[in-house]
């Protein structure tokens, strides 16, 4: 990708550069060792045959009727799972299966405190936004405050901006074009990032932001923050503004997330790669964006630093590589927020390893280690695990806060015999010495894909969010790993049993933990989904035969399960939505049994937005998602606008539509008419 090639939306853009591969070693892909497993199993023990078919496989395959399947139908099929199936498409609303309500409980640039005006697009600023809810809503958690499930903590994170929608004026901003982007608007785009935290409330008719809260809180990219760890206070961290190496003012790209069982809040850097800048400039005018970094060009290359995505650097040193070599080595990391106190300082974990996470999601093991789960959102990128070294105490919260502090992080070996291996990132052991370049583990966690590349861990299609099943329950032992897609993927591993060569709409594996040991260095794993048509041969789909032409969905990315143990799937397909002609959505997908592998549609998008979340309240009764990014991707391809949405043209102005009000990214509160539990 050149750096001046257009794009319509900054989302397009940065969902175009998570495409390229930037792991040097790609032959040893989870579709290469999918390929050999299951081609090798399912021929020679005939798992292909009619009754393997007819539990999990496309539906086309068994010539199953599409008019029968587009029938909407009690999903009666996902156990316990009760709803009317919502069709799928495209339009400028967001649609909710029949008999429940989404109403919006946030939106950007709402108030987030007392005596502050209505959100006027046209007047905001840096100062402003640092006290109004943020753009780009993507992972949401709450924490019950009480014994009620009608009052808690909503966290949310903020993860970009979309400056084509969100300013007046600034049209067809290409990736590492600003020649629109002014001071002000870089000012209004730091503080849209970060997280926000706010009490809710429920009502008897629905739920609404308590704005006199003292917990209300807003965490942005200059927020001061303390760093722990293996990397703290290590050279590689300091920086002209902290010669200590220990903090570092605020967080950024937060994508997914996690929650702890002590009652923080852990949110992820992913495309941190992206904020920084260089003034080089090649022969051509173009941004130079490679051999920077002097004692640092190894890793920068690995990182993809710099990448010019936004023009931060412009005005503020610290995002400039010519100025700070440092500075990146300071993002990349997982983040934990005590919502409960407004005036904690933030920590980001470095014994968690440095990568574009996506996802921190967090478990006791039985033997009271808590375990990690996050995935390194990138083509041909690895799927992590870290386990505390100490103990879970449950009344002893000083305690548990400092638990990811000290542990072990491994990286995941999938092998063709359907083991998996964890390879602990540990200095000293294996190729992590010297000789490679690494002498300490803070070099480790700085570089944990180098790491990761030197122990052969498996590269993966884009893995996203990476959900441990309940410790009770059918899915107690589960990982499931959402695999967004990766159409880099070289042809000649492809066959009809498995993940294609050029695998546009992705898959799901369930990895299993023996005797639920979420520490145990070996597991099992094994294909729940392939995504995308079952209709169409060649796309090579495996879905339960059940599963309906509204069901079946491309590109997973976040995923939760419900207080009943059931998995919901929310969808990313970026500008490619057109290759499924559907908006993004949030799916009950079925994981045991006769339902393994069904899914059937609940939610769905307006034109141009990703689903984000999803979040259940302990009592089922609610479930939270975030709509990001409304009238970005794709929309040129939508026959009812057809052209790049702006700020004063866009494809939809979801969810308020009113005519000088741009779209607007919203956390949704979904609940069922009547009351009772989601789905049941």
């Amino acid at each position: 990708m050149h750096g001046d090639d257009l794009y319509e939306s900054k989302a397009a853009a940065c969902e175009a550069a998570d495409n390229i591969p930037n792991n040097p070693d790609t032959e040893r892909s989870i579709g290469a060792v999918i390929a050999h497993r299951h081609s090798r199993r399912d021929i020679l023990k005939g798992s292909l045959g009619v009754t393997a078919a007819t539990a999990l496989i496309g539906a086309n395959a068994l010539g199953a009727g599409r008019a029968e399947a587009q029938t909407p139908a009690r999903a009666s099929g996902l156990t316990g799972a009760v709803f009317e199936e919502l069709a799928g498409g495209v339009d400028e609303h967001h649609h909710v299966a029949e008999g429940y309500s989404a109403d919006v409980l946030l939106r950007w640039g709402d108030p987030l405190f007392p005596g502050m005006a209505p959100f006027d697009p046209l007047k905001l600023t840096g100062e402003e936004q640092a006290r109004r809810f943020g753009y780009n809503n993507d992972y949401v958690a709450l924490f019950p405050l009480g014994d009620t499930n009608d009052r808690g903590l909503l966290c949310v994170n903020h993860e970009y901006t979309s400056p084509e929608v969100m300013f007046p004026g600034v049209t067809r901003v290409s990736l590492n074009d600003f020649s629109m982007i002014t001071e002000a608007h870089v000012g209004v785009e730091m503080a849209a990032h970060g997280v926000s935290v706010v009490e809710i409330a429920r009502d008897s008719q629905r739920w609404h932001p308590v704005l006199d809260s003292s917990h209300n809180r807003r965490i942005t990219a200059a927020t001061p923050m303390t760093i722990d760890g293996p990397a703290a206070g290590h050279a590689r961290l300091k920086t002209s503004a902290d010669p200590s190496g220990r903090r570092v003012l605020g967080t950024l790209n937060n994508c997914a997330g996690g929650n702890t069982p002590w009652g923080t809040y852990l949110t992820t850097e992913e495309n941190f790669h992206g904020y920084f800048w260089t003034d080089a400039k090649n022969a051509d005018g173009r941004p130079n964006l490679r051999g920077h970094g002097g004692t640092e060009a190894k890793s920068y290359a690995r990182y993809r630093i710099p990448s010019n995505w936004y023009s931060w650097g412009r005005y503020d040193p610290r995002f400039n590589v010519d100025k700070e070599t440092n500075e990146s080595n300071r993002f990349g990391w997982i983040v934990e927020i005590d919502p409960t106190d407004p005036n904690s300082t933030p920590v980001k974990h470095t014994a968690l390893g440095r990568f574009s996470h996506e996802g921190a999601e967090c478990i006791v093991n039985g033997d009271g280690r808590v375990v990690v789960y996050s995935g390194d959102d990138g083509t041909f990128e690895y799927i992590y695990r870290f386990v505390s070294k100490d103990r879970y105490r449950p009344d002893d919260r000083v305690h548990n806060m400092r638990l990811l502090s000290e542990g072990t992080l491994s990286v995941a070996r999938f092998n063709v015999d359907g083991t998996l291996d964890w390879l602990p990132l540990v200095f000293g052991e294996g190729p992590l010495t010297p000789e490679n370049g690494f002498h300490s583990q803070a070099d480790v966690m700085i570089d944990a894909r180098i790491a990761g590349d030197l122990l052969k861990a498996t590269p993966m299609d884009r893995p996203e969010d990476i959900e441990p099943g309940p410790m009770a329950g059918p899915s107690a032992g589960k990982v499931y790993a959402m695999l967004t897609n990766n159409a880099g993927r070289k042809k000649g591993n492809e066959n009809a049993a498995n993940p294609r060569a050029e695998n546009a709409f992705g898959h799901i594996i369930e990895m299993t933990a023996p005797d639920k040991d979420h520490a145990a260095a070996r597991f099992t794993w094994e294909l729940l989904i392939r995504c995308g048509d079952p209709a169409v041969a060649e796309v090579g789909a495996m879905w339960n035969p059940s599963t309906t032409a509204n069901g079946w969905f491309g590109s997973p990315d976040n995923c939760a399960f419900d207080s009943e143990g059931r998995l919901w799937v929310t969808t990313d397909q970026g500008s490619a939505w057109p290759k499924t002609g559907k908006a993004d959505g949030l799916y009950a997908v079925g994981t045991e049994g006769a339902q393994r592998g069904q899914s059937r549609l609940f939610f769905r998008v307006p034109v141009g937005a990703e689903l984000c979340g999803p979040y259940f309240t302990p009592d089922g009764e609610t479930l939270f998602v975030a709509v990001q990014h409304p009238a970005t991707d794709g929309v040129r391809e939508w026959k009812p606008f057809g052209r790049p949405s702006t700020f004063a043209d866009p494809a939809t102005r979801w969810p308020d539509f009113e005519p000088n009000m741009p779209p607007r990214p919203s956390v949704l509160a979904i609940r069922r008419n009547g009351g009772g539990r989601i789905a049941s």
